[in-house]
């Protein structure tokens, strides 16, 4: 638990310190705020589920340029070697990156929590909605950074590992538009990969234990993928 906490405390303070984090942040916020404040002049409804659909995208955009970095700059910069020499184990490295981007993803929630709070200051907004699209984005976040750090684990380039992660994320977002054109059971099968299709419920205010399950089973799978990927090194 020490050597865990020394690694986290060192992805923490390399993540917030590095511009990148706080250019995701401000972009974030900016557009989340300009969406946000003309949805609600425009509809006059206290809700947020126009909210939450659009930071559902900007996630799925902003996601790689977060993870990009972990694992392909240490490769790049061959300071892999020491880490997987050092007496840490693979899972203990995966985890601590996969926390600090996690850190940063629940700070962007907790930021945007601004935008509930003006909803209950100026109206009666449904919380049922607010509190299960919060949940939906923040397990949304963790398949994301689960993704992303499987890409980064696959190339030393930047680039490239953001270019794999991000198409993951598009192609799993309209993948349903496909799926339905699929003679069954396969287009259930393939709707069934849709990110958009799972997320969709925690927007409107509807959990499932499915679509839960369904975030998780990614995130464990590519942590999972990210370990073995290390251990083969």
């Amino acid at each position: 638990m020490r050597s865990f906490a020394i690694l986290l405390r060192k992805e923490e303070m390399a993540l917030f310190s590095s511009p990148i984090a706080y250019a995701v942040m401000t972009v974030f916020l900016l557009i989340m705020g300009y969406s946000f404040t003309l949805t609600l002049f425009i509809s006059h409804q206290p809700s947020m589920v126009h909210v939450f659909f659009q930071m559902f995208v900007l996630f799925m955009l902003t996601g790689p340029l977060i993870t990009m970095r972990l694992l392909a700059e240490e490769q790049k910069l061959r300071t892999m070697e020491v880490l997987l020499t050092s007496p840490v184990s693979e899972v203990a490295i995966v985890l601590a990156k996969y926390c600090a981007s996690m850190s940063l993803i629940v700070v962007m929630l907790l930021l945007s929590g601004c935008y509930a709070a003006a909803l209950i200051w100026f109206g009666d907004p449904d919380f049922g909605p607010i509190y299960s699209g919060y949940l939906g984005l923040l397990l949304f976040g963790s398949a994301v950074v689960g993704t992303g750090l499987l890409a980064s684990a696959l190339t030393a380039n930047q680039i490239i590992a953001a270019l794999i992660s991000l198409s993951a994320f598009l192609l799993l977002w309209i993948i349903d538009n496909f799926g339905w054109l699929l003679p069954s059971p396969a287009d259930t099968l393939v709707v069934n990969l849709s990110l958009a299709v799972h997320f969709r419920p925690f927007a409107v205010g509807s959990v499932y234990l499915s679509d839960v399950g369904f975030f998780l089973s990614v995130t464990l799978l590519t942590l999972l993928l990210t370990v073995r990927a290390l251990a083969r090194r």
